[in-house]
């Protein structure tokens, strides 16, 4: 499964000087330190949670500051025993650049760089810090070092700038975390009519560090015997509370049974796999080994913090946990391809798919229903990110975008009606470009969280969906 979990070093520092232990007015320490102090203080009160942890340098000097270059070394041992996923470098005066460079390439983790803004004018005329001045030379030493990173806009630590900063970067590292650790595990083989999800294996590894596995069809039967057997009380149960959300109607008992016993196949198949996400055939071999469908369990697993992406899709469940990711677990998503233009609404499509939306998403007033053993519901309005990462001739892409839910017209399985500012532009880029018709969404606007990401990884594009 995949780890919502992201520990962030702190790493504030300030001007070495030669009179540093004397030093008064401009950049003098102390006045560093007050800024550490009140940011240290307001991250772990307002930011700190149980997926959120931090660790400083109090242990480091009497100051709890960086600012010796000779200290570098013994920073980075700390960082890396800490097994921090990422470093925040806070420039709580003028701050030594080349301090900042050296920890941030040696320890080759996602960096945000920030300082506070100075609001201390004394009638003399005189200031204290100057903090933005020094994240103009931190910064330029960072691109030397050829060091990715994130900056939040300088300003108070209290203001909104820093809170949507600074959630941002979590989430960034979030996905970052998981995408260079995760373990693709395809359940049978691709279905044959679907060229379109065809992916390379080799390219997934030796680009990004994809580790990718198979689960054969011999070992899910197995499984799924061996489950069917040993759970009837508990799947009778379930089903039981199945039909309190959903109109079953048309549907024997043995058939909901096998249904459900899908959802601890595949919770059973990812404990086998150690796996972070599942890429799982479905509606060729599924029905005819086991005369039932799984794609209610793939709804009900998304719930649960498990994504099974149905037909194959390898480069379908990257994105899916990406985009869970950018939402730190927060939110479900939903795997609607683009299927029909409105018959009415030139801009909005048709996201549709056969049944595997997460019922966490449904609309408050669309009756749930199993249409040809299938989830049938239309999901709640607002806005959505849209996303898709895909290979093309060896060219890696993240598309990523917004859009709002509009009404349209009835139809069965999972869907929404999504509007776009113009979607002849988007159709074409679909039919040109190297994307399928299928795309991950998620409630919510992460946008900017996909692009930030995509600068941490190289060989990934940001690519607008318009």
């Amino acid at each position: 499964m995949l780890d919502f979990k992201v520990k962030i070093g702190l790493v504030p520092d300030v001007r070495d000087l030669f009179d540093f232990a004397t030093r008064k007015g401009i950049f003098e320490p102390a006045k560093g330190v007050e800024n550490k102090d009140k940011v240290l203080k307001y991250i772990k009160e307002n930011f700190a949670d149980d997926i959120t942890e931090f660790c400083d340098l109090e242990w480091l000097n009497e100051l709890g500051v960086v600012y010796k270059n000779s200290d570098c070394d013994k920073v980075c041992d700390y960082l890396k025993e800490q097994k921090v996923d990422a470093i925040f470098i806070i420039n709580c005066n003028f701050g030594n650049e080349e301090v900042c460079g050296q920890i941030a390439k040696k320890m080759g983790l996602p960096v945000l760089l920030w300082g506070p803004q100075d609001m201390v004018f004394e009638e003399n005329g005189q200031r204290y810090t100057d903090a933005q001045c020094g994240l103009f030379a931190i910064s330029k030493q960072l691109r030397r070092y050829k060091v990715p990173f994130s900056y939040i806009e300088n300003c108070p630590v209290e203001s909104d700038i820093f809170k949507d900063g600074f959630n941002k970067f979590l989430k960034v590292v979030t996905m970052i975390k998981n995408f260079k650790n995760l373990n693709v595990v395809q359940v049978g083989t691709r279905l044959t009519p679907f060229k379109s999800v065809m992916y390379n294996e080799l390219e997934l590894t030796e680009k990004f560090g994809i580790n990718v596995n198979n689960y054969n069809m011999a070992q899910v039967e197995a499984k799924f015997k061996k489950c069917f057997t040993e759970k009837q009380d508990v799947l009778k149960q379930e089903v039981i509370e199945l039909k309190e959300k959903y109109d079953t109607a048309g549907l024997d008992e043995e058939t909901l049974l096998k249904m459900m016993n899908f959802v601890h196949v595949y919770k059973e198949i990812f404990e086998d796999t150690g796996a972070s996400v599942l890429s799982s055939e479905c509606w060729t071999a599924m029905p005819l080994a086991f005369g039932a469908n799984p794609c209610l369990a793939m709804s009900i697993l998304y719930d649960m913090g498990y994504i099974v992406t149905c037909e194959s899709d390898v480069h379908g469940a990257i994105t899916n946990a990406l985009l869970t990711c950018a939402s730190r677990g927060k939110e479900a998503t939903t795997f609607g391809e683009f299927t029909v233009r409105h018959p009415e609404n030139k801009n909005a499509e048709l996201l549709w798919h056969c049944g595997p939306f997460p019922y966490s998403v449904k609309d408050k007033n669309s009756k749930a229903k199993l249409f040809n053993t299938k989830p049938s519901f239309k999901a709640k309005d607002g806005q959505y990110t849209i996303a898709r990462f895909q290979g093309d001739n060896g060219n890696y892409t993240l598309l990523g975008g917004n859009f709002k839910t509009v009404d349209g017209p009835v139809t069965f399985g999972t869907y929404m009606w999504a509007e776009f500012k113009d979607w002849a532009k988007v159709e074409r880029k679909m039919i040109e470009g190297p994307y399928i018709h299928h795309m991950s969404e998620i409630y919510g606007d992460y946008k900017e969280v996909l692009e930030e990401f995509c600068k941490f990884v190289p060989g990934l594009t940001f690519d607008p969906v318009e």
